[in-house]
């Protein structure tokens, strides 16, 4: 009986993969073995019919293919059961002696012997961490203004303030000695002591020394600024000799000096020397320059230690630092 199943004539198709060809090679095993088995039924069929049963024939060769005896695990089928039909031997077909089965290739397996890569071991090595690196964030600047050194106070305004009290003074004295001169000369009496006062303070002479002397007690008292009162008794000469120039030049402006000759000049000023005028500006001058300067003198001391206390405080605070406050 021919195969339903067969290919022969039929373009083969080429096997997919190792996998459906070797599934496709069990599936014909199965076919062929279910086919063997029906030739061998079909045929010991037939001999039974022509042979009888006692009769055992060593030629026939479906005879010796069947087994004498079955298997224990096999189910022996009951004596009385009819014979099932004897199956042809599909591999004794013709049909499967025409099959060609070189068609069918096998995968061609690969001679080239396997290489397995072996593993490449890599010597341990003692992981280091990288330390994480956190951006700080960066700081805000604060800006703080550095205090600012303390200037030193000084004392010369208030000396050239002093100089002019003591101007006025001078001038009251200097007056007052010009008045005593003339009343003991005779020119001062109680009718004209008003019109004398008034006439001198109109003069030259008069304010000229003054003026020269508040300008040498201030020139003194900027030199000396916050100095002690020793400095104002001991250079205190100096002004009382500014203050008797200034009594000379008084009486030149008051002749005027620009209406004398050169010698009428010299000896207006020679005349001027020993009179007690000028000796008593210089001595009005000199003494009013101590006492006035130990006004001075005492204001300097109080201005330098306020300096003082002012570098100490300066000192302080930037021992100390900026300091935050807050509001």
């Amino acid at each position: 009986m021919s195969d339903p199943k067969s290919s022969y004539g039929e373009p083969v198709e080429e096997p997919n993969g190792v996998d459906d060809v070797v599934g496709r090679a069990n599936e014909g095993l199965a076919d062929a073995e279910a086919a063997r088995r029906d030739a061998v039924d079909a045929d010991s069929s037939t001999a039974a019919a022509s042979t009888p049963a006692d009769a055992s024939d060593a030629s026939a060769p479906a005879v010796a293919d069947e087994p004498a005896v079955a298997p224990a695990d096999e189910a022996v089928a009951p004596a009385t059961a009819t014979p099932a039909e004897a199956e042809p031997d599909p591999w004794a077909s013709p049909e499967a002696a025409s099959l060609d089965y070189s068609s069918t290739a096998a995968p061609v397996a690969d001679d080239a012997p396997t290489v397995v890569a072996a593993p490449v071991v890599t010597p341990s090595e003692p992981v280091v961490a990288e330390p994480a690196v956190v951006a700080a964030a960066a700081p805000q600047p604060i800006f703080v203004q550095a205090p600012e050194a303390p200037r030193p106070r000084g004392n010369r305004a208030a000396a050239g303030a002093i100089g002019l009290l003591a101007a006025i003074a001078f001038a009251v004295l200097y007056l007052a000695v010009w008045l005593g001169v003339d009343a003991i000369e005779g020119d001062l009496t109680g009718e004209n002591v008003g019109t004398t006062v008034v006439g001198a303070l109109g003069t030259w002479s008069l304010w000229v020394p003054v003026v020269v002397f508040f300008f040498a007690f201030w020139v003194l008292g900027a030199i000396i600024n916050r100095g002690r009162w020793g400095a104002w008794v001991v250079f205190g000469i100096l002004v009382g000799i500014a203050a008797y120039g200034g009594h000379i030049l008084g009486a030149l402006f008051q002749a005027p000096f620009w209406e004398l000759t050169a010698t009428e000049g010299g000896d207006l000023a020679e005349a001027e020397l020993l009179t007690p005028l000028a000796i008593a500006a210089f001595v009005i001058g000199r003494e009013l320059t101590i006492w006035f300067g130990a006004w001075a003198a005492s204001r300097a001391k109080r201005v330098t230690e306020l300096n003082i206390e002012a570098q100490r405080e300066y000192e302080r605070t930037l021992e100390a630092g900026p300091q935050l406050v807050r509001a």
